[in-house]
C-alpha cells in the first residue's frame, strides 16, 4: 500500500492559495491511481508544529536513559513527524514564497524532522524517496529576471530536502500569482495563466509517473 504525506504551508485557504491548488490536483490524480493507498496530511498553516526548543534539539542528542522528562516530551513529538516522513512512499509539500523564503511554519516542521544520525548524516533514513514541491511566488524569480538573486525557496529547500535528507526531488513552480491580485501586474496576466496551467499538467503527469515508478 503506497503512502502519501502530504504538507500544505501556506496561510491562505484552498483556491485562494496557489499551493493549495496544485498539491490538490497532484494528490486527487495521486488517490486515483491508489484507491487503497493512504495520505498523511498536515496543515501546517491550520495545525503547526511546535518551533525547535532547547530541550527538542538536544534529546536528538542524548542517550535515551539521560534524558530529562522535558526532553523526552519534546523529542517524542519530533519523532512522530520523523516516522512520518519515513513512512511516506511520495512527499508532497506546498511552499508558497514569502518575503523570498518558505513559510516559518514549513521551516519548523523541517527543524523537526531532521536530525543528524537519522534523517541526516552518511544513510539518511529517507533517502530516495521521490519529493515533490510546489514552490508558488507572486513574480518570477527564474534565471535572467531581475529578482533571480532573490529566490532562496528552491535553493534553500534543495540544499535541504535534496542534499541533507536526500529526498529525491523535483519542483513544480507556479509563478506571477499576483498577477491577478495586483493592478500593476495586469499585462503579466497571461503569463500567470500559462505557467497556471502548466502546474496543473506538471502535477497530473508527475502524480501519474510516480504511481507508475511504485508499481514497478
Amino acid at each position: 500500500m503506497a503512502t502519501l504525506l502530504h504538507i500544505d504551508s501556506s496561510v491562505l485557504p484552498g483556491e485562494a492559495s496557489s499551493s493549495r491548488s496544485v498539491t490538490a490536483a497532484f494528490r486527487a490524480v495521486w488517490e486515483e491511481q491508489h484507491p487503497r493507498g493512504a495520505v498523511l496530511y498536515r496543515d501546517l498553516a491550520a495545525d503547526p508544529v511546535p518551533h525547535i526548543t532547547a530541550d527538542a534539539w538536544s534529546a536528538g542528542y542524548t542517550v535515551a536513559s539521560e534524558r530529562t522528562p522535558q526532553q523526552s516530551a519534546a523529542f517524542a513529538a519530533r519523532v512522530r513527524l520523523i516516522e512520518e516522513l519515513e513512512q511516506a512512499d511520495v512527499v508532497l509539500i506546498g511552499a508558497p514564497m514569502y518575503n523570498y523564503s518558505i513559510p516559518s511554519t514549513l521551516k519548523a516542521w523541517l527543524d523537526n524532522v531532521l536530525l543528524l544520525g537519522r534523517t541526516a548524516g552518511e544513510e539518511p533514513s529517507a533517502q530516495g524517496t521521490p519529493a515533490i514541491v510546489v514552490a508558488s511566488r507572486g513574480g518570477s524569480y527564474a534565471p535572467g529576471t531581475p529578482r533571480e538573486g532573490f529566490e532562496y525557496v528552491q535553493n534553500y529547500l534543495e540544499a535541504v530536502l535534496g542534499r541533507t535528507l536526500g529526498l529525491d526531488l523535483d519542483f513544480i513552480v507556479p509563478e506571477l500569482t499576483m498577477a491577478p491580485r495586483n493592478p500593476a501586474m495586469s499585462e503579466l496576466v497571461p503569463l500567470w495563466e500559462a505557467s497556471r496551467a502548466r502546474a496543473f499538467e506538471e502535477a497530473s503527469i508527475k502524480a501519474k509517473g510516480l504511481a507508475e515508478r511504485l508499481a514497478v
